[in-house]
């Protein structure tokens, strides 16, 4: 058996990783944990559908608009501390969520989540561009992104079950909780990230700003982002309503579900982001984006199904996913030049949000329930999805080719000697 070391990581390298990868988990639970809450927030707070969705996308509209306001100055400070103010603006919204007594309340609550916690993904990758090479960084986006499973596996099971037992502001007080000592673990171990800052530049903020927005290769990042956004946000909000008042699951059956999809998805992403580094990162994206549109097209008309189906269905629907996911973040990391990366990250991050937004905002439009009936439109959100995902495999192809083109990547900037740690 060929046992040959495909990667090599130092301990510090690999605390970064773990840092950068429970913080998305946090930033990650708190949106996604909205979705299984769905059915029992609407009822709860006698809200319907479309004020549902507005509650999704104030947090996207809010993210993407503070990703603009700050990404001219991403490069100019320590990503560690631009990284500690936004995540402690993160925990003080999330708690700011728990104690929420009504919609209002909670779509403010929302807002300044969204203003501090939608820069932070941004913050997060151009840590990992600063520090690692290309020929890695599709398995290190592949651990990073593992969050996402990871918040399916402990944070939203989990969070169901505190929520049906103690009340939907109970998972929140848990984020509050978890968030603060990883905030405790950053200030403490993680070294300033300031290497950008020796490249020297005598553009302001602003004209950083502009200059980033008007760079064609990047205007064509900015672009996929957006249609890469489009899928997730639009059927995303209303995966718990669907399975509940379509599929026939009960709420009990949720965590079920969430936790072993999760587990899945915690074994296939990092072997997606060691297969996307072998094979290629536009290829895995490919591969991704198929086997995701034919999930979605079957997953969009199911009716009244039993849960052993509608697991193996979601199983295979998010293994799709996050191969996409992470192919298509390895791949956009290698858009910007080394003193753009804050700026392009966070604008990248904003049409991320600004793009999720309204497409979460769209979705509380087509869908429609009345009562106790099956969500209606739920399939022309299916096919609105499959179209936006054939059209964003052509545009990361000129990203690829774009990527290609480019000279060699520059090493790390700040290469770190210390006790080499194996993974295979």
């Amino acid at each position: 058996m060929n046992t040959t070391t495909k990667a090599t990581f130092t301990r510090y390298e690999v605390l970064v990783i773990a840092i950068l990868a429970l913080t998305q988990f946090t930033v990650i639970l708190d949106f996604m944990v909205l979705s299984p809450l769905g059915a029992q927030l609407m009822k709860e707070l006698t809200i319907n559908t479309s004020q549902f969705g507005n509650v999704v996308s104030a947090y996207a509209f809010s993210a993407g608009i503070a990703g603009l306001l700050t990404a001219g100055f991403a490069d100019k400070f320590d990503r560690k501390k631009l990284l500690l103010f936004f995540y402690g603006g993160f925990i003080f919204g999330t708690f700011l969520c728990a104690i929420a007594p009504d919609y209002d309340f909670l779509l403010i609550a929302r807002i300044v989540t969204g203003l501090f916690g939608g820069v932070i993904s941004s913050i997060s990758f151009a840590i990992i561009t600063d520090l690692f090479k290309m020929e890695v960084r599709g398995r290190v986006m592949g651990f990073v992104q593992m969050a996402f499973a990871v918040s399916q596996v402990m944070g939203i099971p989990v969070g169901l079950l505190l929520a049906n037992k103690l009340g939907w502001h109970s998972p929140f007080f848990m984020i509050v909780g978890l968030a603060a000592l990883i905030g405790i673990v950053i200030f403490m171990y993680l070294k300033p990230v300031n290497e950008h800052l020796k490249i020297k530049s005598d553009r302001n903020a602003f004209q950083h700003l502009l200059k980033t927005l008007s760079t064609p290769n990047y205007l064509r990042g900015f672009m996929a982002t957006i249609l890469l956004a489009t899928g997730g946000f639009m059927l995303m909000p209303f995966g718990s309503a669907f399975s509940i008042s379509n599929l026939g699951l009960t709420q009990d059956q949720l965590p079920v579900l969430y936790f072993i999809t999760g587990i899945f998805s915690m074994i296939f992403g990092p072997l997606s982001g060691r297969l996307s580094d072998k094979i290629g990162k536009y290829n895995m994206f490919v591969v991704g984006t198929l086997l995701t549109i034919l999930m979605v097209s079957i997953y969009t008309h199911l009716g009244i199904t039993p849960l052993w189906q509608v697991i193996s269905l979601n199983v295979v629907l998010f293994v799709g996913i996050s191969s996409r996911m992470i192919s298509a973040s390895a791949l956009m990391t290698a858009v910007p030049e080394p003193q753009d990366r804050g700026a392009f990250m966070g604008i990248n991050s904003s049409i991320q949000q600004l793009s999720g937004g309204v497409a979460a905002f769209a979705a509380g439009k087509i869908v429609v329930q009345v009562k106790d009936a099956p969500l209606q439109n739920y399939d022309i959100l299916g096919y609105v999805v499959v179209c936006s995902m054939l059209i964003t495999v052509g545009m990361m192809y000129i990203i690829n080719k774009q990527v290609m083109n480019k000279k060699p990547f520059m090493p790390p900037v700040a290469p770190i000697k210390e006790t080499v740690v194996e993974t295979e």
